[in-house]
């Protein structure tokens, strides 16, 4: 018998189905899971289902098995509160402290720890509504995840799709099995993609989302940092717990980094800096007739410069590659005065944008040779603790 359990509570929106795979993978890990369904939810999946993956009873209201008072028992004997999907009407009864099925009464009765998972239509996830109730229960001490951005029901796209198992299980861990070693740590994270305009409309770009510096932001202020993420361009929403700074140029990222470098402890420079910038940039649109050569002039190289007068930090730096050319990785990681490089093949453009990662982790060391870790296809979550694993074996 596992000696913790979790409460998986399932709300009423399509993505329930999703919640069939998490509730694998937290028996996977060892945990009992005990499946609490609203109502609503059983519309997508039924009772029966949950019975057979959890080997476990499912009741949705409180008139069931009333002689087990099963809200008391089950919220009493339970080490953590799951909920997702969590629906905008489910956190909405949760933030007011309704009690109208066995769920809204078992989170009422426990004391648990409790993480909700969103999943609605954009709309609904901006709504000032949802938005004030989301801030109710974090400041209730609710942990609260950020829905990903992604295709939803029909051809909508936007912030509200449930996230990908991996990342909710990398949230849960983080609570269930929290680690606090970056503690008193100044983190900066440099993410997204930066744009160098060529007039009011066009710019010079990339297809970098964010993803990979903004797991690495989360997953540092998760482990007792502060976080500092300076993100470019990215559609992502402000991370929990992190100090966000938009930008869009090269420059302005390089202003802001120069800022803070020297007081941090750790820089990762995930963020696809262009190399180079349109020399002269037009007020007014540039006709077709007119375009037809572009100039164009360095930007200065942000971790060569601040790595050049680094005292004890630890600087981490990527390398998108269209080929996975360790030799390549090597030479950027010395001549960048890097600690740490990610090197990641992107031919095909099956990273950007994508949930999951894979490359060379290259370090070096003081008599300038370098260590290479091969990492396989793995969520991005899981990449940035290994990155900072090895950061923190560097801090000491």
């Amino acid at each position: 018998m596992s000696t913790r359990e979790v409460i998986l509570g399932v709300g009423g929106g399509i993505a329930a189905y999703k919640s069939c795979d998490l509730l694998r993978r937290l028996q996977d890990q060892g945990f009992g899971v005990t499946v609490i369904p609203t109502p609503a939810s059983l519309n997508f999946v039924g009772s029966a289902t949950w019975e057979a993956l959890s080997g476990r009873p499912v009741t949705t209201s409180v008139w069931e098995k009333v002689d087990e008072v099963r809200h008391v028992s089950l919220g009493s004997s339970s080490d953590f509160i799951v909920v997702a999907p969590g629906t905008a009407d489910l956190i909405a009864r949760i933030a007011h402290g309704r009690a109208d099925d066995l769920l809204t009464n078992t989170i009422l009765a426990s004391s648990a720890p409790k993480l909700i998972v969103p999943a609605m239509h954009p709309a609904m996830w901006s709504n000032p509504a949802t938005v004030a109730n989301v801030q109710i229960l974090r400041d209730r001490g609710f942990f609260v995840m950020e829905p990903d951005h992604g295709r939803l029901t029909g051809k909508d796209v936007g912030v509200g799709r449930f996230p990908e198992t991996s990342r909710i299980l990398a949230e849960f861990n983080s609570i269930a099995n929290p680690v606090h070693d970056l503690i008193g740590r100044k983190v900066l994270v440099t993410a997204g993609g930066t744009r160098e305009p060529l007039d009011p409309i066009r710019f010079i770009g990339n297809r970098s989302s964010g993803k990979q510096g903004y797991a690495l932001a989360r997953a540092a202020a998760r482990r007792g940092a502060d976080v500092t993420l300076i993100l470019a361009n990215s559609e992502l929403p402000d991370p929990s717990g992190v100090s966000c700074i938009r930008v869009s140029t090269a420059q302005e990222m390089f202003e802001k980094v120069d800022q803070a470098f020297d007081g941090c402890d750790l820089l990762v420079m995930s963020a696809a800096v262009a190399d180079a910038k349109p020399l002269h940039v037009s007020q007014s649109k540039i006709k077709k007739g007119a375009l037809t050569s572009i100039e164009l002039a360095a930007n200065p190289d942000i971790v060569s410069t601040v790595s050049s007068r680094k005292k004890n930090q630890v600087v981490i730096a990527f390398a998108a590659e269209t080929s996975l050319d360790i030799e390549e990785g090597k030479r950027k990681l010395l001549s960048k005065s890097a600690d740490i490089l990610f090197l990641n093949d992107v031919a095909g453009s099956e990273i950007f944008g994508s949930d999951q990662n894979q490359g060379v982790i290259l370090i070096s060391d003081k008599a300038q040779s370098v260590q290479e870790i091969n990492v396989d296809r793995t969520d991005k979550d899981t990449l940035a603790d290994l990155l900072l694993d090895q950061a923190l074996h560097r801090l000491g």
